[in-house]
């Protein structure tokens, strides 16, 4: 650890016993610790956004937002109103979480620092967030409407959730890192394969929203209907999910064998837990094909999705986004800190 960081560090723990636990870049871990809060409530969001979805209740609140039903709070509402009204308080509280985390990170850290880039990214991401949704509700892209439409915003939507996942993710990430967290001190290794890996494995998780509808909108078709001429396109092309997670673990791979041969030991553990993830993900793929994709199902499946894409984030942050200076070909971030 570099002399300034350490007396910094020396000097901001030089508080009374019941003071606050500080990183070395004067973090709290009360920060900290609502950081991962934020990304964990938001994974909470994603999974309820696909209760909503796979029991066909995003008409639950009608054509109105944000509004539900024309009210603030529905009167006698029905179970798919009930559904879909709780999803927007979620994601109500999901946005004041995300203010008070960008106001917070501005406040704890100091100019340049790449948790407050990443916060100002989560925000916008946020916004956009919240305008693709109402989006889908006022042009009823809902239930079981299959227009052109609907399969052109859902792809984009469930994009922009998996990059607003990433920006919460790395702002959790950055304000726990001990070294390495302002922008011009640190350099970024293997930027170019990584940014090509990551958007493959956004397009996996894309494909995967429209299998996923494809099982919500014909939920008793067979997997030999994938390969007939007769059948809806959307279950025409189910297919690519399969094949674009196959083509992104190659990535993945490629990952974990960085980390298993140049990193340290907490990385390697780390990149062996994204291995068993994605294992993980596989066998639930085929199990939601043979049971047909009931909604338990699904939500299982996304669930995995989720933790796996942040773990994928937090292994390539740590190779990737290095401090300068740093000996050897690799720096080596052990926990928090630097190695």
């Amino acid at each position: 650890m570099p002399s300034s960081i350490a007396s910094h560090a020396a000097s901001s723990t030089a508080y009374s016993p019941a003071a606050p636990i500080v990183t070395s870049q004067g973090v709290t871990s009360g920060l900290r610790k609502y950081a991962w809060f934020v990304l964990a409530w938001n994974i909470l969001v994603i999974l309820w956004g696909a209760v909503v979805r796979a029991t066909g209740s995003g008409a639950g609140c009608g054509n109105h937002w944000p509004l539900c039903n024309g009210e603030v709070i529905p009167t006698s509402p029905h179970i798919a109103t009930i559904i879909e009204f709780t999803h927007r308080m979620m994601t109500g509280g999901a946005t004041l979480t995300i203010l008070v985390l960008l106001i917070w990170t501005f406040r704890a850290t100091r100019a340049r620092h790449l948790a407050r880039i990443a916060a100002i990214a989560s925000t916008l991401l946020l916004l956009n967030e919240a305008f693709l949704g109402a989006l889908l509700v006022k042009l009823g892209y809902v239930v079981a409407n299959q227009s052109t439409g609907r399969f052109i915003v859902l792809p984009i939507h469930l994009a922009n959730t998996l990059l607003l996942m990433a920006a919460l993710t790395l702002t959790a990430h950055f304000l726990s890192r001990d070294s390495g967290f302002m922008n011009g001190s640190v350099e970024y290794r293997f930027l170019g394969i990584t940014l090509i890996g990551l958007a493959a494995t956004i397009a996996v998780g894309v494909t995967g929203s429209l299998a996923a509808l494809g099982d919500t909108l014909f939920p008793n078709a067979t997997f030999a209907q994938d390969f007939q001429n007769s059948s809806p396109w959307i279950l025409r092309l189910r297919w690519v999910h399969p094949a674009a997670s196959l083509l992104a673990a190659l990535f993945i791979v490629a990952i974990i064998w960085v980390s298993n041969t140049r990193e340290s030991a907490t990385t390697r553990k780390l990149a062996n837990a994204v291995l068993g993830l994605i294992l993980f993900q596989f066998a639930l793929g085929g199990l939601d094909v043979l049971l047909h994709a009931p909604v338990w199902m699904q939500i299982v499946h996304l669930f995995g999705a989720d933790i796996f894409w942040a773990a994928l984030i937090v292994l390539t942050a740590r190779i990737v986004v290095v401090p300068l200076g740093c000996p050897g070909n690799v720096c080596r971030i052990t926990g928090s800190r630097l190695n």
